[in-house]
């Protein structure tokens, strides 16, 4: 059984990272504004497949990994601690927004969904996500850590798709938006980058171990 308090923390994270300008954040803008909302759409069909990859992966085999060598889990945590602070000081010391975008050239369906698949599977702040943030999460107390590593993974799923569509669909009035009130950005880049270094910090202290599910 997965508890509140860990289904509510990452939310937390999910959303705090999902708001840090990031590889799939300037790839869906880009598309949305250049190409259009349902280009935009197609490109997160790819990014929401890349997410799912990654959920499959991490419960089913890297989890037992991390438990049979703690020292690679170790090396993987510290490394995701430290991204993440540094997630946090590039937030704050930005001085561009993703909504800043040149013209693109037109792509095919296949080729959003495909590129849309590439960037997330190659998108740092993801693996960190999976394999260094949520396992913190994971009660083995609480039942099957696979089902819990299911259900949070779930939940960032959910996250990361809703608030992406949401970027999707207003992206061109949101540029519009930022362009007459530089203060939101710089609101947006503190809050961030204090929830991104907090989590660090967090992440780099925590005591746990990984366990096989």
């Amino acid at each position: 059984m997965v508890s509140t308090t860990a289904i509510a923390g990452v939310f937390a994270v999910a959303l705090a990272m999902v708001l840090t300008p990031g590889p799939n954040m300037v790839y869906l803008v880009s598309r949305s504004i250049s190409q259009g909302r349902a280009a935009g759409l197609v490109s997160l069909g790819g990014v929401a497949l890349g997410l799912v990859v990654y959920v499959i992966a991490t419960n089913h085999g890297l989890a037992a990994l991390f438990a049979a060598v703690p020292t690679l889990y170790l090396v993987i945590k510290i490394a995701g601690a430290c991204y993440l602070m540094w997630l946090a000081i590039s937030a704050v010391r930005g001085s561009t927004t993703v909504f800043e975008v040149t013209g693109l050239q037109q792509d095919s369906n296949r080729r959003l969904f495909t590129m849309g698949l590439l960037t997330n599977l190659l998108n740092p702040k993801m693996a960190v996500m999976y394999i260094s943030i949520i396992p913190q999460f994971v009660d083995p107390a609480a039942g099957s850590v696979l089902v819990q590593g299911l259900v949070l993974g779930g939940v960032q799923i959910a996250v990361a798709v809703s608030i992406n569509a949401l970027i999707v669909l207003g992206s061109g009035s949101i540029a519009q938006f930022l362009a007459v009130r530089p203060s939101w950005i710089r609101v947006q880049r503190y809050v961030m980058g204090t929830v991104l270094g907090l989590l660090a910090v967090r992440l780099a202290t925590d005591g746990s171990r990984p366990v096989p599910a």
